[in-house]
């Protein structure tokens, strides 16, 4: 593209727009496929973006895309190493309804908004954002392909910055799919760590009328350290307080299902979290919450990873059979197709999931947190027996 000779300031203002908006999309799609750990590709995909969406701050939150319930954060700009203030935002974005909220927001057509433009009266953005950052607006973006959403961002502009704009909001509703790649991508380049086992059985946290933690059960304590996927992310405790959140509204019967997520520590293992309200039918939703930390089993795991395969839905029928044992011809008969279409299938299956056998994609899906363990002892409560000493 090429300026044409005695253009207007305007137009070339325009056009050297379009272009960095082009860059910044090229450039966050090349780090989204580049396989890198979530972490370095959100540091990188932030980066690319603050020079055509300028910010003082950005927060992200991974979530888990079957309740899109909070799964971990991370900050970058003003609010890196920020975390006083986790507790309340997660209450106020889990326990509290508006339009923009990021639960809100993965349902609607456009995964980008501008709180300003569309929402200025926002009690999140007045009373919260305003009078604890000092932040005057937020853009805010879900990470969604294949009508699943894997993370969300918000950015903020702080005193006399301007809002943001419409053309702001469109070019991060562009970047939806490709930030959701590249969590999908990161989420996989994980797999290949060698989890460490659980020190402890269940753990439960019980969560007070006041919302703060009245009391923890043994082992909770390090469990809720090791909520955190890397070091420089923010700490559980807006992980938890989403949780309250959540169980609030469902107590309130807002929700027709208790609070769940699944996630993956520091140290490869993977947690499912549970919070159940207790009186959970008065419709208040101000009586205690109890939260469950356990290790997550393979059935609640396995639909997450073969998720962020990106798999077609007949690629995710013949996984799911791979998995439970099937041989071709079986896979073949059970989907009423020949034994070559479930051969290129597996061949397509193989390459998302980078590997070149059923015992590799086996292994890959059940991430070596289960498969090492198989023929230990069995615990009392049917699961494998703890390996600590």
């Amino acid at each position: 593209m090429g300026y044409r000779f005695g253009a207007g300031r305007g137009t070339l203002k325009f056009m050297t727009r379009a272009l960095l908006e082009q860059r910044v999309l090229r450039d966050v799609d090349v780090v989204a496929r580049a396989g890198l750990d979530v972490e370095t590709f959100l540091a990188e995909a932030m980066a690319s973006i603050g020079r055509a969406v300028p910010h003082a701050a950005a927060c992200v939150a991974l979530v888990d895309p079957s309740t899109l319930l909070l799964t971990g954060t991370l900050k970058f700009g003003a609010l890196y190493g920020q975390d006083a203030h986790d507790h309340e935002w997660g209450l106020r974005e889990y326990g509290d309804t508006e339009p923009t909220a990021f639960r809100e927001l993965a349902h609607r057509a456009v995964p980008a908004v501008g709180t300003r433009l569309e929402d200025p009266g926002s009690a999140r953005l007045n009373d919260f954002m305003r009078p604890r950052y000092g932040f005057t607006d937020e853009l805010r973006v879900v990470m969604r392909d294949q009508g699943q959403v894997w993370g969300a961002a918000a950015m903020f502009r702080a005193g006399n910055d301007p809002a943001f704009t419409h053309a702001e909001v469109a070019l991060l509703s562009a970047l939806s799919e490709t930030f959701s790649i590249g969590l999908r991508l990161g989420l996989l380049s994980q797999l290949g760590q060698a989890p460490q086992p659980p020190a402890c059985g269940p753990a439960v946290v019980i969560v007070g009328r006041d919302d703060a933690i009245s009391s923890m059960s043994a082992g909770a304590e390090q469990r809720l350290s090791e909520l955190k996927v890397t070091e420089t992310q923010a700490a559980a405790t807006g992980l938890v307080a989403a949780l309250v959140g959540a169980a609030r509204r469902y107590a309130r019967g807002e929700e027709a299902h208790p609070p769940r997520a699944r996630v993956r520590t520091r140290t490869g293992m993977w947690f499912t979290l549970h919070a159940s309200p207790m009186n959970a039918g008065n419709g208040h939703g101000t009586g205690d919450v109890v939260i469950t930390i356990d290790e997550a089993r393979p059935p609640e795991i396995v639909p997450l990873v073969v998720a962020a395969f990106d798999l077609t839905e007949r690629e995710r029928a013949v996984t799911e059979r791979v998995l439970q044992g099937s041989d071709t011809k079986e896979i073949a008969a059970a989907l009423h197709v020949s034994s070559y279409t479930v051969q290129d299938h597996l061949k397509s299956v193989f390459e998302k999931a980078s590997v070149h056998s059923r015992r590799e994609l086996i292994a890959r899906v059940y991430f070596d947190q289960y498969v090492p363990r198989m023929g230990t002892d069995v615990g009392p409560n049917g699961w494998f027996a703890s390996t600590a000493s």
